[in-house]
């Protein structure tokens, strides 16, 4: 069932351009957790959040940043980790734009948190983890849903979409390829794959980027592979020797294995998203 979703502007909350200055050379990565809020602070792309609502009236906080481009752009919906809609996972939404896509990611936990508040309520990461868990598959479905449809309407895009989502995202990144209607492309980054009943659904096609040190995410790859084989449907897996799960966020660790895991994956994903949303 597709959901009714509307949106308000909220609040501008990314720092435009000095006028008259050189624009930034987009950086090639998108931030780690420890730069990301230096990231943001920084951009000179146009970040806002807007509410949007589901079919029953639920907001949900969805931060949007658009590419600083003159034609209309695809649209790639950013399904956040374990840990909500962090200053991470904007600092990624805004990698997105710089590569020339619409990014919005909503905080799926909105109205979960003390007081009606979602991810930023939270008095610790536990918290944000336990609103998570709390979230039914029916309510993630229409959360999704109503964010999905609000994305399509959003005037400066060109109608397609694609989804990426990192760890609890990624394995929902990977559901949404078996969902109406279909992305354009689905990203998985170090998430978990769909079961034996839901993977011959699958209709996107569908990249997996996995830590190499991975085990408990890597041993639902061989399942999804034999599944996908047919050669109807396009699985493009990357594993990366030595690195671990949450790469991309943490670039830092293991000494060197997950910098250069994300070298590699970050570029791939930009030309996968670029050879669906065009």
């Amino acid at each position: 069932m597709r959901h009714a979703a509307s949106a308000v502007l909220l609040s501008l909350v990314l720092t435009p351009a000095l006028a008259g200055a050189a624009p930034k050379k987009a950086d090639p990565l998108p931030p780690d957790e420890n730069t990301a809020r230096q990231r943001l602070d920084s951009t000179p792309r146009h970040g806002e959040y807007v509410d949007v609502k589901t079919a029953d009236g639920t907001a949900i906080r969805t931060f949007v940043v658009y590419p600083e481009r003159k034609d209309k752009a695809g649209v790639v919906v950013i399904v956040h980790e374990i840990f909500g809609l962090s200053d991470w996972i904007r600092g990624v939404a805004d990698q997105l734009a710089a590569e020339g896509f619409i990014a919005v990611a909503p905080d799926l936990v909105s109205g979960l948190g003390p007081n009606g508040g979602g991810t930023e309520s939270a008095a610790s990461r536990d918290s944000v983890v336990a609103m998570v868990r709390a979230l039914t598959p029916e309510m993630y479905d229409a959360r999704f849903a109503a964010v999905r449809d609000y994305a399509l309407k959003i005037p400066a895009a060109n109608g397609k979409f694609a989804t990426i989502g990192f760890c609890w995202g990624g394995g929902k990144s990977f559901l949404a390829a078996a969902s109406e209607p279909t992305p354009a492309a689905s990203i998985v980054y170090y998430g978990v794959s769909p079961d034996s009943a839901t993977l011959p659904l699958v209709k996107a096609p569908v990249q997996g980027h996995y830590g190499g040190d991975d085990a408990r995410v890597d041993a639902t790859i061989p399942p999804a592979q034999a599944a996908l084989k047919d050669g109807r449907r396009t699985y493009d897996v990357h594993i990366y020797d030595g690195a671990g799960h949450g790469f991309l966020r943490q670039q830092t660790g293991r000494d060197g294995a997950n910098l250069k895991a994300t070298q590699q994956a970050w570029p791939a994903t930009v030309a996968f998203l670029k050879k669906y949303l065009k």
